[in-house]
């Protein structure tokens, strides 16, 4: 497959109900919003959720989870001194690393670790230095935010059993709980793909396509406590492809033709009825649209 030539922009719309989309670590794993309570994904976790897709679809990822790892390997070092062997020099590292997986050549991937090989490179730098390596990947995706402040919900639970016995016979601290979640939010995924960096890490027109059917079907094997099944969907995809490898418009042009705006009299959306709608048009430029899975 060739490596890709044109440009690419794209818009995923993602509902959420009743739902905890990104807990935030810091604050009681609370669902993400900003001071003035729009909801966020993180870039990081819509990445996490296309790694696994493109796990499902049988390709070979270097940042597994630890849950998904199908390779036997316990570390990310340990993955990439097993796999990659043999290097001449920092280019052919990345080369190698960049052919085998789907997602170093798609996000990037800072390699930077110790190794045990002994001797010189052809650069001259000591083997058992280690690692250091960097890669651009050419998909970017911006931190997802919701069109409308969303109103989040929390409740205390309870287990019925203590996780370690007390002296007392009582129930411990550590029955109690607390779990929240978004009522509802109409969240905007943006991204975009760089013909000169794929280029460079050999991302092709294949992959492309992958990365469109990981962000079609992206809750797909997704469900959890936080969310489940059903909780979280991806509306629509829009899908820009340009005709040639700057692109005929800006991406931030192009991510502006979509307009998503609150139905006269709707004063909280609940549901993603109560949103208009209206995707714009760039001369020469049209819009793939696709129903999410």
């Amino acid at each position: 497959m060739s490596v890709l030539q044109n440009k690419i922009d794209f818009i995923a719309l993602v509902s959420v109900k009743d739902a905890n989309p990104n807990g935030d670590p810091l604050n009681g794993n609370r669902p993400r919003t900003t001071y003035t309570g729009v909801g966020e994904i993180s870039d990081v976790c819509i990445k996490r959720k296309i790694r696994n897709r493109m796990q499902d679809m049988g390709k070979k990822i270097f940042v597994q989870s630890q849950e998904r790892c199908n390779d036997g390997f316990k570390s990310l070092s340990e993955r990439a001194e097993k796999t990659i062997t043999n290097y001449a020099n920092k280019d052919e590292y990345a080369e190698k690393a960049c052919a085998e997986w789907i997602d170093v050549r798609s996000f990037g991937q800072v390699f930077a670790f110790k190794t045990k090989s002994k001797g010189k490179d052809k650069d001259g730098d000591k083997a058992g230095d280690g690692v250091s390596v960097g890669v651009r990947g050419p998909v970017s995706i911006h931190m997802a935010k919701s069109y409308s402040p969303v109103d989040i919900n929390s409740i205390q639970i309870t287990k019925s059993v203590n996780s370690e016995p007390t002296d007392d016979g009582k129930k411990s601290s550590d029955t109690m709980g607390t779990k929240h979640m978004v009522e509802f939010g109409l969240y905007e995924i943006k991204g975009s793909i760089n013909v000169q960096l794929a280029e460079k890490t050999g991302f092709t027109e294949e992959d492309a396509e992958t990365i469109k059917e990981c962000l079609r079907t992206l809750f797909i094997n997704d469900a959890s406590a936080a969310r489940p099944d059903g909780s979280m969907e991806v509306v629509k995809l829009y899908w820009w492809k340009h005709n040639c490898k700057v692109g005929q418009y800006s991406s931030a042009k192009v991510h502006r033709l979509l307009h998503v705006t609150i139905k006269d009299g709707v004063n909280m959306p609940s549901s993603i009825d109560d949103y208009n709608i209206e995707l714009d048009e760039l001369d020469g430029l049209k819009a793939e649209v696709y129903d999410g899975i």
